[in-house]
């Protein structure tokens, strides 16, 4: 077996993620999440087009994702939005930067009871990306 033909963890995708306030950022997912690991602030990086990162953003366009550059709990926080289990508000304590280009990158969420992912949450489908308004 090739390492691509290798079986993936079932996971939930990002479908959308969208600002709604200057520190806000409201993200659905397309199943149902474990919550434990959809609130954990460390699980999710947003990348930003500036050449060094500010305000929300915790990576710039180049830098690789590493537990170093993941959005830090003095940063923000994550809290769902409803019942639902799929929508999430990330609120921040600073404002994201107008007119800049911002991509929500979560990592490591899993399906509601499921424990152990450990890729990447988002897809070629996942409207993850926003400029700040």
């Amino acid at each position: 077996m090739h390492y691509n033909d290798r079986l993936v963890m079932p996971h939930p995708i990002l479908l959308e993620a969208r600002q709604v306030a200057p520190n806000q950022i409201v993200m659905m997912y397309d199943k149902r999440t474990d919550l434990a690991s959809a609130t954990t602030i460390s699980n999710y990086w947003i990348r930003s087009n500036m050449e060094s990162p500010t305000g929300i953003a915790s990576v710039g366009m180049g830098d690789a994702l590493t537990a170093a550059n993941s959005i830090r709990p003095e940063m923000g926080m994550i809290t769902p939005a409803d019942h639902t289990g799929m929508r999430f508000v990330m609120t921040f304590r600073g404002n994201a930067v107008p007119g800049i280009l911002y991509v929500v990158l979560p990592c490591f969420v899993n399906l509601e009871g499921m424990a152990g992912y450990m890729g990447a949450n988002w897809g070629p489908s996942s409207r993850n990306a926003f400029i700040g308004m």
